[in-house]
């Protein structure tokens, strides 16, 4: 029984032996470095969010992923202006439609 015991604390050191060498050596592949505590780069015009905007984004790390707060409000302003967008699309569409001429074709 001794001997079963030994070798289960044997296999556990050795797996936490390799997790900690792999970790230190791979790392959690992030490309950007945490942000200071308490400061955040989440940063998105007042009007005009255009594809760069978005790309720019970044996120506070908190324990586990990004803090929540912070991802709600830049999907909420995204989500906004899709829905600009959808309307001027619509009303733009409308006044082709109701022109005499017909819809322009490019």
């Amino acid at each position: 029984m001794l001997t079963l015991l030994l070798y289960v604390v044997i296999v556990g050191l050795v797996a936490a032996v390799l997790f900690l060498l792999a970790s230190a050596l791979f790392g959690r592949s992030e490309e950007l470095g945490p942000l200071p505590e308490g400061t955040t780069a989440t940063v998105l015009p007042v009007e005009g969010i255009d594809g760069a905007d978005v790309r720019a984004l970044r996120f506070q790390q908190v324990v586990r992923g990004y803090k929540a707060g912070e991802v709600d409000w830049a999907l909420a302003r995204l989500a906004a202006r899709i829905d600009e967008l959808q309307g001027q699309l619509a009303e733009a569409r409308a006044a082709g439609a109701a022109s005499p001429h017909g819809p322009e074709q490019p």
